[in-house]
């Protein structure tokens, strides 16, 4: 999408919070910048302590440092910046609504949030805190990114790294 746009392309790196015993289950969300967002619902009727949120919390606090020190030449300078937040497809929203407050909290000017599959809810969600949300498919019967791709393998760091470092057209 970068080089279509001839924009410069970057990483705004957020992390999902696991349940602190089915990691799989998001209870929250976190992004570079200091930004948490918490499912107090999901929390409270699962009952999670606060010491193993805390663990959690940590924990992915460590893995987004890890992450911001491998993707970032340079800063992020997103301040009086329209930014495109591009996902692969959108669940819950959840870390994509903790990607666009980030983005508002380093000063962006515009925060649109594109991907090719959402679900209706995630649209929802992410319309109230985007300045726009464009999905190819919103779909009421959506239930997981993966059942609208042929193949859906996790992309690499190093494929992360090669299109960070890609020349622009």
């Amino acid at each position: 999408m970068a080089q279509v746009l001839h924009k410069p392309l970057d990483v705004l790196v957020v992390r999902k919070l696991g349940h602190p015993r089915h990691r799989e289950y998001a209870i929250g969300a976190i992004a570079e910048g200091g930004v948490v967002l918490l499912h107090q619902d999901a929390i409270k009727a699962s009952l999670v302590g606060r010491g193993e949120l805390d663990e959690v919390i940590a924990e992915e606090k460590q893995r987004l440092v890890d992450y911001r020190t491998k993707f970032h030449r340079t800063p992020l300078h997103l301040k009086g910046r329209r930014v495109v937040l591009v996902d692969d497809g959108i669940a819950t929203g959840a870390t994509t609504e903790v990607a666009v407050k980030a983005a508002r909290q380093q000063g962006a000017s515009k925060v649109v949030v594109a991907a090719p599959v959402a679900s209706t809810s995630a649209a929802h969600r992410l319309r109230q805190v985007a300045d726009e949300m464009i999905a190819l498919e919103i779909d009421p019967g959506f239930m997981a990114v993966g059942q609208y791709y042929e193949v859906f393998d996790q992309t690499t760091d190093e494929e992360v790294l090669a299109l960070l470092h890609a020349p622009t057209v």
